[in-house]
Formats: C-alpha cells, sequence, structure tokens
C-alpha cells in the first residue's frame, strides 16, 4: 500500500492542485536522482552499464502505459513539441492537405501544424462546444485530410475527447490519428492499439510525476520509416555502438529518433515515478483522481459565485476542472491563491484545479475553504 505522505511530503501548508502544468517528484524520483548524482561524484560513469539498464526499464514502463506493441514503438524524446515536430515535418506533404486540429489545444498542437503553410498545407480548426465533438472533428475530415492531431484532453477546460472513436472515424476516412496524450497519460488510461493511433507523444513533467526535458513519442511501426528524420547522430543509427563502421542505416526502432546522447538524469527520475504509478495500478490512479475531482465539483458547486468551465460528465474529463468566481478577476483570483499557499494555474476561461491519485481529501478542503471565503470577501 503505497502512503501519499511517504511519497508526498510536501509543505504541510502547501495546497498543491497544479499537477496540469508541473508535478511534484515522488520521494523514490529524488531519490534516484540523488544517488545517481552520489554515483556520478564518486566513480563517474563507470558502472554505465546498470545505466542503461534502467533506461531500458523506462521503456518498458512507457510500453506497457501506452499498451504499445513493443518497446520498438517507443522513443524517449525531449518533450512533446519535440515528437509532434517528428510528424509534421517528417510526413510528406503535398499542398492542399489538410490538418485538422481542435480550437482549443495548446499552442504545441497549433503552431507546427501551421508551420507548414509554406508547404501548402492548411489548417482546420474545429469547435469542439458542441453536443458531439468527435463528430464535428470527423465531419471536418475531407478528402484532402492527411491527419487529425489532437489532444485527448484539452489543457484549459479538462474536455476529454472518445479517443476509440476518433481512431475507428479516421481509420475509416484514411486520416491518421495523432494524439497530444500530456494531459491524460498518467492520469487515465490510454491503450494506443484500441485507439488506433498513429502517433501519440507526452511530456514526463505532468501526470507522469517526472521531470521536465524528458517525454515519450509513439509511432506506429508501419508508419516509421515514412517519417524522414531531420536529425542525426551517433544513437539513432541500427548499430550505434560500433564505432569503426562506415556504412550506416537508421534504427529499425524508434530509436531512430534519439539522435544523440540520452538524458540520462531524466530516466533516473522518470523511471521511479513510473514505477509508482505502475504499484498504484491506472485503474486506481484514475478512480482516485476521479473522486478528488468531485470533491471539488461539489465543493465547489455550494460556493455562491463559483461557475465551472469544465465538463461534469466523468467520462468527460480526467484531471482537470476549471472554474470562474464571480466578483474577481482570474488573475487577480490566482495571484491571491497563490499567495494562500493554494498553487493551481490560470487557463481558458478561469482558474484550473488539477488534484493526482495521493492529494489529501484534507487539501481539496481547505482549498475549497479559502475559496470560500475569498468569495465572501
Amino acid at each position: 500500500m503505497i502512503n501519499p505522505s511517504d511519497e508526498f511530503p510536501l509543505a504541510p501548508e502547501l495546497c498543491y492542485l497544479n499537477h496540469a502544468a508541473v508535478a511534484p517528484w515522488p520521494r523514490r524520483a529524488a531519490e534516484a536522482v540523488r544517488r545517481f548524482a552520489e554515483e556520478n561524484i564518486s566513480l563517474g560513469a563507470r558502472d554505465y552499464p546498470a545505466w542503461l539498464q534502467v533506461e531500458k526499464r523506462l521503456r518498458e514502463r512507457l510500453q506497457r502505459l501506452l499498451n504499445a506493441p513493443s518497446t520498438a514503438d517507443v522513443a524517449l524524446v525531449k518533450n512533446t513539441s519535440e515528437a509532434l515536430s517528428f510528424v509534421a515535418f517528417g510526413l510528406d506533404w503535398r499542398a492542399g492537405d489538410q490538418v485538422v486540429i481542435s480550437d482549443e489545444e495548446f499552442p504545441s498542437n497549433r503552431i507546427v501544424w501551421e508551420a507548414l503553410k509554406p508547404r501548402g498545407v492548411e489548417v482546420v480548426q474545429v469547435n469542439l462546444g458542441g453536443k458531439d465533438p468527435e463528430g464535428a472533428l470527423l465531419d471536418a475530415c475531407g478528402p484532402r485530410t492527411r491527419l487529425l492531431s489532437i489532444s485527448s484532453v484539452q489543457f484549459a477546460s479538462g474536455l476529454r475527447l472518445d479517443l476509440p472513436r476518433l481512431g475507428a472515424g479516421c481509420r475509416a476516412k484514411n486520416v491518421l490519428l495523432c494524439v497530444d496524450a500530456i494531459q491524460q497519460l498518467g492520469a487515465q488510461p490510454l491503450d494506443v492499439q484500441s485507439c488506433d493511433c498513429a502517433f501519440a507523444m507526452a511530456d514526463g513533467h505532468k501526470w507522469m510525476l517526472g521531470p521536465e526535458g524528458l517525454g515519450v513519442f509513439y509511432c506506429r511501426s508501419d508508419l516509421r520509416e515514412q517519417l524522414a528524420l531531420h536529425e542525426y547522430g551517433w544513437h539513432m543509427l541500427e548499430h550505434a555502438g560500433d564505432y569503426d563502421r562506415n556504412d550506416w542505416q537508421p534504427a529499425r526502432s524508434a530509436r531512430r529518433f534519439e539522435c544523440g546522447s540520452p538524458n540520462m538524469l531524466g530516466a533516473m527520475a522518470l523511471e521511479a515515478s513510473l514505477s509508482l504509478l505502475e504499484e498504484v495500478g491506472m485503474p486506481q490512479v484514475a478512480a482516485q483522481i476521479e473522486e478528488r475531482v468531485l470533491q471539488l465539483q461539489e465543493g465547489l458547486q455550494r460556493i455562491a459565485g463559483a461557475q465551472l468551465h469544465s465538463p461534469l460528465n466523468p467520462a468527460r474529463r480526467a484531471g482537470i476542472l476549471t472554474f470562474s468566481l464571480a466578483g474577481w478577476d482570474n488573475q487577480a483570483l490566482f495571484a491571491r491563491l497563490r499567495e494562500q499557499q493554494v498553487i493551481c494555474a490560470q487557463r481558458g476561461k478561469g482558474i484550473r484545479l488539477s488534484p493526482h491519485f495521493y492529494t489529501e481529501p484534507a487539501v481539496i478542503e481547505r482549498s475549497l475553504t479559502v475559496l470560500a471565503q475569498l468569495r465572501q470577501g
């Protein structure tokens, strides 16, 4: 049984509700980094083969988290934007091709496609505010649409989309499905096979409880060689480590997207963090997050003047609840909450709260008490 206070010894006055931005590390991640630093200062890289075993375990944990067919389908990347760029500038676009996205995307999943304008690629933005957002996205996919790129959970509203439905719809239309999974992976189960994803990517520093600077890129095996490479180096070779070899070819696995030396420090931390999620189990993680979000929802609904901007249907959300408070400018409210040690974010139409599975109910109650007091003035 995981003891949250042991793994997350946060300052007692802190109400941390900001996992959709940057999450605290669990104790085991901090200890993994400490051990790695101590080993470096005393032994250098003497035991580098053991470090590679940690990286191997990390790939295996990410494969299981995504339900990817193989670790060969998983690349370790710097961040979500890098992985999206591999797709955007790897596909063989033709003038007149279209990319469909939503009108709520985080800039990472908008700018990268707009950057294709010089190649004649058109970006179609779809409003998700209707009763059937998946239907709206699929209806926008016409004969010129090559790819639908969508966040599985929208960063501001917290709207969670039906990925299996989108995957089936894209397959029927011969459209590739690209999923920015940063607001789902680690908070809700995600199965790239049942969703029929062509590509999926996420950073490790949010719901996966890891450090910034290390993420995952899933690329379906039949599409790997269809992405033109723009980064080259020793690490992305099929025979990496054979330094005297003159002939070379990119790795057949997704390692072809990893051009140079790995982020071993990040791997130590993220591997440890994912071990925690595996111990708890993603179904349990998702259930506990839903309990915390429901507690926030019910508490906010009791505060006069609080307006919710996130879906109330549990099937339509992951770990995000966004609200505004009558009589308060969002920026001013965000600043006051920070003063009161309620750590959150200002996003979209209001203030975004994002608890994780380990968040104690008492933390949520303290946050609601602060909000009720602010509302009363």
